[in-house]
């Protein structure tokens, strides 16, 4: 378990997508690559042209964009952001405005920029296993969670994380759960209508939608704290044609469910897949696989060398594969592995 506190933050974590930095390191043109790295879906919704108004007038909350996703998330208690990240860094401090520096809790191993934030407000941060969350609940302020969690891939119930919420919202505390990655399996959502007090719920168009760089996201909570969040982000917080594109995407509900079918089908191969070829425990979400192993680094550096971008983790040493754009990809993904393990 690692504790720290806001005085002694950890370095800038770093992300999947540094394609510029691989293609520099090994000096594979960039075209060549293949990139693996992220966990955003290669196939992502289809951005029609857009009109040229969208970009000489400035945004208007009224456009449609709020009402497609209420639709789509659930609830009428939701704040869109310039991309679920924007809440990641501001939470923290309203949370610190409120009520001075939290106990909290952050799943481990999970998307770093969590416990970097909290951290950076000025809060204690323990990471925990998930193991380790039931007992140490009663001494935390705050747990923050990711479900489906990156880079893990494990999961937790709606039970499980209504029944945590519970406890913690009891003495004022927050379940703040980042569902990223849960849009293939929109059942496991923590989102409804009104949102409980205590409880906030992070959502993404960059992962399942593949829109990462439109940066738009969303937050489901409590409306006071949704006021809070929004007058602290400021008027125009999302480009006028980021809110063209999300509010088209969110209402299509056809491409949407397709996806879904097509994602579940990827994700048995790339599981099939990595098992044949790793031979070692492996769990996949809906878009990417997870396969801990002591040959992270020697398996990273091999797929670089071949042009294959791969992310790879260091507590446990791990390494996280997207999924291939096409066949193409897959045979190429494939060829690699073959001959990795030989």
């Amino acid at each position: 378990m690692h504790k720290s506190h806001g005085s002694n933050v950890s370095p800038t974590p770093l992300h999947g997508g540094r394609l510029n930095a691989a293609v520099e390191r090994y000096g594979i043109p960039r075209e060549q690559w293949l990139d693996l790295s992220t966990g955003i879906n290669p196939n992502g919704w289809p951005v029609p042209p857009l009109p040229a108004e969208v970009f000489n007038r400035l945004p208007e909350e009224d456009d449609g964009l709020q009402t497609a996703a209420v639709e789509y998330y659930g609830s009428r208690e939701l704040l869109l952001v310039p991309g679920s990240q924007a809440a990641i860094q501001t939470l923290p401090a309203l949370r610190f405005a409120r009520s001075g520096p939290a106990r909290v809790g952050v799943l481990y191993p999970a998307y770093a920029e969590h416990a970097f934030r909290w951290q950076q407000a000025g809060h204690e941060v323990s990471a925990l296993s998930a193991e380790q969350i039931e007992a140490r609940l009663e001494a935390l302020d705050v747990l923050v969670l990711i479900n489906p969690c990156n880079p893990s891939g494990m999961c937790f119930s709606p039970e499980q994380l209504r029944h945590w919420h519970a406890r913690l919202a009891r003495r004022g505390g927050w379940l703040l759960v980042d569902e990223a990655f849960i849009d293939a399996t929109p059942e496991l959502s923590l989102i409804v209508d009104p949102m409980p007090e205590g409880l906030i719920v992070l959502r993404s168009l960059g992962k399942f939608f593949g829109l990462a760089g439109i940066r738009v996201g969303a937050v489901s909570a409590h409306s006071d704290l949704l006021q809070l969040l929004s007058h602290k982000l400021g008027p125009w917080a999302i480009s006028h044609p980021a809110r063209y594109i999300a509010r088209q995407a969110l209402a299509d509900r056809e491409w949407q469910q397709r996806t879904r079918d097509s994602l579940q089908l990827q994700q048995a191969r790339l599981k099939g897949l990595l098992a044949q070829y790793l031979s070692e425990p492996v769990i996949t979400t809906a878009l990417f696989g997870y396969v801990v192993t002591g040959q992270a680094v020697e398996i990273e550096h091999q797929c670089a060398r071949a042009g294959i971008l791969i992310r790879r983790f260091e507590q446990p040493a791990a390494l996280r594969f997207g999924l291939p754009g096409n066949e193409v990809e897959w045979q190429r993904l494939e060829h690699l592995l073959s001959e990795i393990h030989q």
